[in-house]
């Protein structure tokens, strides 16, 4: 079993858009949003939800009513102005304690928090492990390691060749969570400067923890002297340029009627090109 991860230093650089054509061409796969911040790779997929599980992670204050004598000290004392009349606020609350600690009658507890749901669907591509954080919560870490751990158990099951991982932006702690233990990278990036800095940035997450990376150009012809010097950055660092895709609106067409480019338009260039980077990290 081979784990691909595809990453981007910056969002909207096209990886999941990439990430839903690799579906479509590959076979025997199991599929992984890792990105639970702003997952949307359902959006192209058009899963079937088969299971549904709750995630729980970090602690939330709850005020007892009857034991409360309301002090005000709480309220007073709270720096994220999460206590108002005596209640809480689950979303401004950070979970620090402090409250529960000062308290002189005992009536603030830290409760555990439901910080989202984590999901098992079918698609006709293979099965998709994804995950929906909740509004404001944080541990997206925490939960990008469930989503991974349930897909290598059902990768086991299926006996899969290819766990097709579509990773976060950035290099935050959810890319870390995404990158540990995996086989491969591949970075989609745009030839635009705040692409190249952030692709530089993203390859140097993945050297520091020793994951072999191959960059993807997307939409490399919008500016090809900038295309160059992303080839001559990979070229000086002994990193692979798996493939350059050009822009074609055909791609937002794709989107619109929720299908990989390869599936609605296989013939056109972009469909070609993005058969030469599967058939590049797959091999």
């Amino acid at each position: 079993m081979k784990e691909l991860v595809v990453l981007s230093g910056k969002g909207g650089t096209g990886k999941t858009s990439v990430v839903a054509s690799f579906a479509a061409l590959a076979e025997n796969i199991v599929l992984v949003d890792c990105d639970v911040d702003a997952a949307d790779l359902h959006l192209v997929l058009s899963p079937r939800i088969e299971k549904e599980n709750e995630f729980w992670s970090g602690e939330v204050a709850y005020i007892d009513g009857e034991e409360c004598n309301e002090c005000g000290l709480c309220q007073k004392l709270c720096r994220f102005d999460a206590i108002k009349d005596f209640k809480v606020d689950p979303i401004a609350c950070e979970g620090c304690g402090f409250c529960a600690q000062i308290c002189p009658v005992g009536a603030v507890d830290m409760c555990q928090n439901m910080a989202g749901h984590w999901f098992v669907s079918y698609t006709k591509y293979g099965t998709l492990v994804h995950a929906r954080l909740g509004i404001a919560q944080e541990n997206s870490g925490k939960l990008v390691s469930v989503v991974r751990q349930q897909a290598k158990l059902i990768a086991e099951k299926e006996n899969a060749e290819h766990i097709l991982s579509d990773g976060p932006p950035g290099i935050g702690c959810p890319v870390i969570s995404s990158l540990s233990g995996a086989d491969v990278a591949l970075v989609v990036t745009e030839p635009t400067l705040s692409g190249i800095h952030d692709l530089e940035r993203v390859l140097g997450v993945c050297h520091h923890f020793g994951i072999p990376s191959a960059v993807c150009i997307n939409k490399y012809d919008l500016n090809e002297e900038n295309s160059r010097r992303i080839q001559d950055y990979c070229s000086s660092h002994g990193i692979e340029v798996a493939g350059r895709i050009p822009f074609d609106e055909v791609v937002i067409k794709a989107l619109v009627q929720r299908l990989p480019v390869v599936e609605y338009s296989p013939g056109c260039s972009v469909a070609r090109e993005i058969e030469k980077v599967w058939q590049f990290v797959a091999r």
